[in-house]
């Protein structure tokens, strides 16, 4: 499924741009994908889509003016056993680095949660999880700072620490 993802997030600039899921179906069918990893895409984008309703983009594009949020500016996330058994603790820790960084507000995070958790299979890896952030602001026509977009991108295990 998430190399659907990735092709869709390359192919399509923005959620809007993106063709009906019907049409993309045919689409990515054309291109090689398996009708099942096409139909957990779609199903999952179509979950994307309705956990990205009544999120007002101002909040992806400014996360320090967050006054009008329903979350107070210093409210904690706890994580259920379940999230913390399907994310593990990699990449709770890369989204809480997110969060700190200021370039993932409360309510994006529960869209990535909401996203993460409707991930099939096992524990969600690290890079799987930099693909669902990337797919969320997709869906808002919005890219993080460069900076922060060249850590979803790049592979950073090989990176040595100094």
């Amino acid at each position: 499924m998430f190399e659907v993802l990735v092709f869709v997030y390359e192919n399509y600039w923005r959620g809007d741009a993106c063709p009906a899921p019907q049409q993309l179906g045919r689409k990515l069918s054309a291109v090689g994908f398996e009708a099942d990893e096409i139909e957990e895409a779609l199903q999952w984008l179509r979950g994307l889509q309705i956990a990205s309703q009544g999120v007002a983009p101002i909040e992806v594009e400014a996360p320090a003016a967050n006054a009008d949020s329903f979350l107070p500016s210093d409210a904690m996330r706890v994580y259920s056993v379940a999230e913390q058994e399907h994310l593990g603790a990699q990449c709770l820790g890369f989204l809480h680095f997110l969060e700190a960084a200021g370039v993932l507000p409360a309510p994006l995070r529960e869209i990535v949660l909401d996203r993460a958790m409707a991930a099939p299979g096992g524990p969600v890896t690290l890079g799987d999880l930099k693909i669902i952030v990337l797919m969320v602001y997709w869906s808002f026509g919005t890219e993080p700072d460069a900076l922060v977009l060249d850590e979803l991108c790049q592979d950073a295990s090989g990176r040595l620490a100094h």
